[in-house]
């Protein structure tokens, strides 16, 4: 895991997020915006529903590694692809905490209504412009960074929390 330097000039542990996105160009985007906007997370990119998976039951066997937040593309690449792991991860008694945020191209009002039936804390649609990806991911922060507090098992064991 990274680390960012405050302004008081302490380094921090980076928090990590997971991002799913099977677009290594829309993952780019993200990751810029990301950065620039929060420099305080780790963005863990995975590009395919099965990888993600995996992932996160080696973050649930460590205990200490759980991301804080799941971004996630519903199209990987097919929805019924992205609803499956919707259904995985909103299964699992460790990692089923951890808020799920579907990026998704579509705009669908059938993609919409189905995600949220699986508990996820909110659906946005990817912006076309980088300008509106920075706007997106600012007003993001407010609230997921400035105003959530998200804290669990693995984040009291080892000191850290999202805010």
């Amino acid at each position: 895991m990274g680390k960012v330097t405050n302004q008081k000039g302490r380094t921090k542990k980076r928090v990590p997020i997971l991002l799913i996105e099977d677009n290594a160009d829309q993952w780019l985007i993200i990751r810029s915006a990301l950065y620039q906007c929060i420099p305080e997370l780790e963005p863990v990119w995975i590009n395919n529903a099965a990888q993600s998976l995996t992932y996160l039951e080696n973050c649930s066997l460590k205990k200490n590694d759980i991301p804080r937040l799941i971004l996630m593309e519903l199209y990987l690449p097919h929805r019924d692809e992205g609803l499956a792991l919707l259904a995985s991860i909103k299964s699992h008694p460790f990692y089923r905490q951890v808020p799920v945020i579907v990026l998704s191209n579509s705009e669908e009002y059938n993609d919409i209504i189905e995600t949220y039936q699986y508990s996820i804390a909110s659906y946005i649609v990817k912006p076309s412009t980088y300008h509106q990806w920075l706007v997106g991911f600012y007003t993001f922060r407010r609230y997921w960074w400035d105003w959530v507090s998200l804290s669990f098992r693995s984040s009291q064991a080892d000191g850290t929390h999202l805010n």
